[in-house]
C-alpha cells in the first residue's frame, strides 16, 4: 500500500505524483471511477472517460465529486494498491467516521 494526503482544487484536480506514479499512472492514462459507500474507487480502463491530465494530475468530475460530498480545499486520504491497480480515495465525512470508530473502540475512555 502506498499512501497520500492531498487537497481538492477547485476544478476536483488532486495532485499526488508518489501515488499516482506507484500505480503506473502516467498523462492520458484511462480510468473508471465509481462510488461505493462514499469512498471513489479508481482503475484503469482502456474505455474509461476520465483520464490523468497532462499535467499528471488526477482530476474527479463534478458529479464524482458532489456525489462523495467533496468541496475545493477538502484533504483527502489516497490509498493504491499498486498489485491491484486500484486507488481509493477518502473523503473527510469516511475519515472522520472511521477516527470515530476507532478511538471509541480503542481508547477506552484515555481521551479527556
Amino acid at each position: 500500500m502506498v499512501y497520500g494526503l492531498a487537497a481538492v482544487d477547485g476544478r476536483g484536480r488532486i495532485a499526488d505524483q508518489a501515488v499516482l506514479r506507484a500505480l503506473g499512472w502516467t498523462p492520458g492514462t484511462r480510468l473508471a471511477i465509481r462510488e461505493s459507500r462514499r469512498l471513489l474507487i479508481i482503475h484503469t480502463d482502456t474505455h474509461g472517460v476520465f483520464k490523468i491530465t497532462k499535467q499528471g494530475h488526477l482530476r474527479l468530475p463534478a458529479p464524482v465529486r458532489h456525489c462523495s460530498g467533496l468541496l475545493p480545499g477538502d484533504r483527502v486520504l489516497l490509498t493504491a494498491e499498486p498489485a491491484r491497480g486500484v486507488l481509493v480515495v477518502h473523503p473527510p465525512a469516511v475519515l472522520d467516521d472511521m477516527i470515530t470508530h476507532c478511538h471509541s473502540t480503542r481508547l477506552d475512555g484515555d481521551l479527556p
